[in-house]
């Protein structure tokens, strides 16, 4: 039930479901203009980001061209090398470092909106021009600062939190997926 209520909640706050449509837009210019949208997550966040990421690059409802879109720690080679030359706070960052340009889309999920691996990517994203939309919990976290679409679902229970933030992300793959090819 709680799930629900969480779900409810959002889908009657006018002002969650406006920043839902201005993320889906950002998204949308950035691929118009031919950029990507990348994610970023941590434990379940990172399952989601992987799934977020095949709804756009493979298809959510509709037979279409793919869209560039691509989670961040798929490959573990790489992401298992950083995290012992560097560190795993460091993982994320050289990511966008070597894969986001000005106008590309990070969508970065942390349910406590405090994972020192994402903020330091947002950093850079903000130094860099590269957009960014955050899906958190309920007080956004340290990431509320950096993100330029916040939300943050209003809750503080963990699986609350994940099971909007991928109803969200379907939410903004199936608006994505219609505008571009409906």
């Amino acid at each position: 039930m709680q799930s629900v209520n969480v779900k409810n909640d959002i889908l009657k706050d006018s002002h969650f479901l406006k920043t839902i449509e201005d993320a889906k837009n950002a998204i949308v210019s950035a691929y118009r203009t031919g950029h990507k949208v990348l994610f970023a997550g941590n434990g379940g966040s990172a399952a989601d980001a992987q799934h977020l990421a095949a709804e756009l690059s493979g298809r959510f409802y509709l037979d279409r061209s793919p869209l560039d879109a691509e989670a961040l720690h798929v490959n573990t080679s790489y992401l298992t090398a950083v995290a012992n030359d560097y560190s795993y706070d460091n993982v994320y960052l050289r990511a966008v470092m070597a894969k986001a340009e000005p106008g590309d889309v990070l969508v970065a999920i942390s349910t406590s909106g405090n994972s020192a691996n994402i903020l330091n990517a947002l950093k850079y994203c903000k130094e860099h021009e590269i957009i960014i939309i955050g899906l958190t919990g309920k007080t956004g976290g340290k990431m509320k600062d950096w993100c330029d679409f916040l939300l943050n679902v209003p809750s503080t229970d963990t699986p609350r939190i994940q099971e909007a933030h991928i109803m969200i992300g379907h939410i903004i793959c199936e608006l994505v997926e219609k505008e571009l090819f409906a």
